[in-house]
């Protein structure tokens, strides 16, 4: 008898219900595809995208697959403090970033733009990251600082429940809209 109600509990019941939910949150469940008006989907607001151009915001360097930024091959680079390679790195990302943004070559630089996330695909970075290539971004597009900065705040993710973790750009979404202004 047992067994009967556990599988029709299991087999049965319990499948419909997270079938149910995932209907109810179908954005959340199809994973949070972006879609433009052509109904081309242009990436997901969960996964970073390698952005190279100068008009374009930076994302966060990836380890994920062997050219990065690849969801099937998701991780970090899990080189230590003491790794060299991971210090060589890391000074080679500084060196572009600092270039990059025609910063000085001992301006500070925040951590989050010259290293890889756990993932290797976070879809966000820092504010002071962001604000850091808004100047290159505006200059290369022909925009004011005040839109770009606003576009910035527009596309900035709160802390969850407003205090679990840091605020965030995502990237994906501010480049898609300053793709979209005129």
């Amino acid at each position: 008898m047992s067994t009967l109600v556990l599988a029709v509990v299991c087999c049965g019941i319990y499948p419909l219900v997270v079938f149910g939910l995932g209907r109810a949150f179908a954005d959340k469940a199809d994973g949070s595809l972006i879609v433009d008006s052509k109904g081309v989907i242009r990436g997901s607001k969960l996964m970073a995208q390698n952005f190279t151009g100068a008009k374009y915001f930076h994302p966060r360097p990836s380890a994920a697959g062997n050219n990065g930024y690849d969801p099937t091959s998701s991780s970090g680079s899990n080189l230590g403090p003491t790794s060299q390679k991971l210090r060589d790195s890391i000074a080679q990302n500084l060196a572009d970033y600092r270039s990059q943004n025609g910063l000085a070559t001992n301006a500070p630089v925040p951590a989050d733009a010259v290293t890889a996330s756990a993932s290797g695909l976070d879809p966000h970075i820092s504010l002071e990251n962001a604000a850091l290539q808004a100047p290159r971004v505006a200059k290369e597009r022909g925009l004011k600082m005040e839109d770009v900065k606003s576009l910035i705040s527009q596309y900035t993710d709160l802390p969850d429940l407003g205090l679990l973790g840091d605020a965030g750009v995502n990237v994906l979404r501010l480049n898609l809209a300053l793709d979209g202004v005129k």
